[in-house]
């Protein structure tokens, strides 16, 4: 079992200042989980859904961006 924490980033299109959320991918490969947080609030309550989850979601998001 690993202790390894989270490390958390935004994306690049975060920058406006607007609401924005943070990811962890760096506990994929060791837990299959992809904590996501509110970046205003990194106290807070984090979300982990499982790999496969957050993978399907970006690629439906990427899809929406592109006018799919």
């Amino acid at each position: 079992m690993t202790t390894e924490s989270p490390r958390w980033f935004k994306s690049s299109y975060s920058g406006n200042g607007g609401s924005c959320v943070e990811v962890a991918t760096n506990l994929i490969a060791a837990r299959g989980i992809v904590p996501v947080r509110d970046s205003k609030v990194p106290a807070g309550p984090s979300l982990a859904v499982t790999a496969a989850a957050f993978a399907a979601f970006v690629g439906s998001v990427k899809d929406d961006t592109l006018g799919a």
